[in-house]
């Protein structure tokens, strides 16, 4: 699987409603499984993002499904950061 680092800001809505947003994440963990993605950590966070999390996914497309349709909703936006595991990065970089 690989792995993506979310960087998430909540818009205006988000914010409007965001005594739901835990709600809100649950139904989003269940909504990724369905598309085969594992939504692992979910950070709050201070500073120019909300929250960073952490999603796994078989692939790229599957990511980008999962995460348009999280944008979707209206509450959040993403940038979004592919990401490679300490062993993965060990490789690219011995490759070299």
């Amino acid at each position: 699987m690989a792995s993506y680092i979310m960087l998430l800001n909540w818009t205006e809505q988000g914010m409007e409603k965001i005594k739901a947003s835990p709600k809100r994440l649950d139904a989003g963990r269940k909504a990724f499984k369905k598309l085969g993605c594992l939504l692992k950590d979910v950070y709050l966070t201070m500073g120019p993002y909300d929250l960073v999390c952490v999603l796994d996914a078989p692939d790229a497309e599957t990511a980008a499904k999962a995460i348009l349709s999280l944008g979707a909703g209206g509450n959040v936006r993403t940038l979004t950061l592919p990401a490679f595991t300490e062993d993965e990065y060990r490789n690219i970089v011995g490759s070299l």
